[in-house]
């Protein structure tokens, strides 16, 4: 990870390194956090945040699931993140909005540990690499299934909830693939550890319903009305394991990966093991959206404003 230079922590900035919390912090032990995956790119009309007023609002939906009160508004936490970039002086960067459940109680019982919120931001590339984004990844089912909605919440974006993702992530890693594809309590494909699916057959784009226990993307969302606007048609439906290993083309979408083509699944080629007609189309007017060359989706993002970056003598902290 690429330090930067502040971070915005319950209404201040300090340093990158003075950015610490106690230990017997509640979410460090139980969980207790949501975040979000944002990501500013250095656009046409100049750096700015896609899709940020619709990441600011899973946020809050993420938290109000888990009975945590925002102690900002939402125009708070978009000011803020605005200014976090720019401070930092950053063109392109990740963006990591955090809140989380802070030091002063411990115990199952949450509600009466305080609600702390930050925001980080830092530079990262492709999450699943340049050259996957290119040529495509290979991805293994993992046996790992995705979080039940009897046992948590699939549509929050919460901390505790990737210890899910994190077994499916490694167990695959250690097995020499890329990416990981998990199923959901049914046997039904979910998503990736950290990315929705969509599987192409006969020239139709399908991807798993939110009843099949997936996280409902922001770049999902996306992907599914550049795809429309392209004239493809969109199906939101259950997918068999085997409709993996049987399709024309499968792509993975989100925030950090962006949109990955899948060129391999548990060692069966996808389509002719190159990225697909329809994946290319859909990846390249999506990147068109998010580096502002698409007239049409310029109303997803949110121009950063210019601020002078913040200057070595603040890491030491600035109000």
């Amino acid at each position: 990870m690429e330090p930067s230079d502040l971070i915005w922590m319950n209404g201040e900035f300090v340093a990158w390194e003075d950015a610490q919390v106690h230990v017997l912090t509640h979410a460090l032990h139980y969980g207790t956090s949501v975040f979000e995956g944002v990501r500013c790119y250095d656009t046409e009309i100049g750096p700015a945040i896609f899709r940020h007023q619709d990441h600011v609002e899973r946020l809050y939906r993420s938290a109000g699931l888990y009975y945590m009160d925002i102690p900002f508004e939402r125009e708070q936490i978009r000011q803020a993140t605005l200014e976090t970039v720019a401070r930092n002086g950053l063109r392109s960067c990740y963006i990591r909005p955090l809140v989380y459940r802070g030091y002063g109680t411990m115990g199952l019982f949450p509600l009466e540990a305080q609600v702390d919120v930050a925001v980080a931001v830092w530079e990262w590339g492709a999450y699943l690499g340049e050259e996957g984004k290119r040529a495509g990844i290979r991805a293994k089912v993992s046996s790992w299934r995705r979080i039940s909605p009897e046992s948590l919440i699939p549509h929050a974006k919460a901390g505790g909830q990737y210890l899910n993702s994190v077994l499916a992530k490694i167990e695959t890693h250690k097995a020499g693939y890329d990416e990981a594809i998990l199923l959901d309590d049914h046997g039904h494909v979910c998503e990736g550890s950290g990315e929705n699916i969509f599987v192409v057959q006969d020239g139709v784009i399908h991807t798993p319903p939110q009843t099949a226990s997936i996280l409902d993307g922001v770049n999902r969302r996306s992907i599914i009305q550049i795809a429309a606007d392209l004239g493809f048609t969109v199906v939101e439906r259950d997918i068999a394991r085997a409709e993996l290993y049987l399709a024309d083309e499968v792509f993975l979408s989100g925030t950090a990966a962006e949109l990955v083509p899948v060129r391999e699944i548990d060692d069966h080629q996808v389509g002719d093991g190159r990225p697909g007609e329809i994946t290319r189309a859909v990846q390249t007017t999506f990147e068109d959206a998010l580096y502002g060359r698409a007239e049409r989706y310029r109303d997803w993002l949110d121009p950063v404003p210019a601020v002078a970056p913040a200057a070595p003598a603040d890491r030491t902290g600035v109000a």
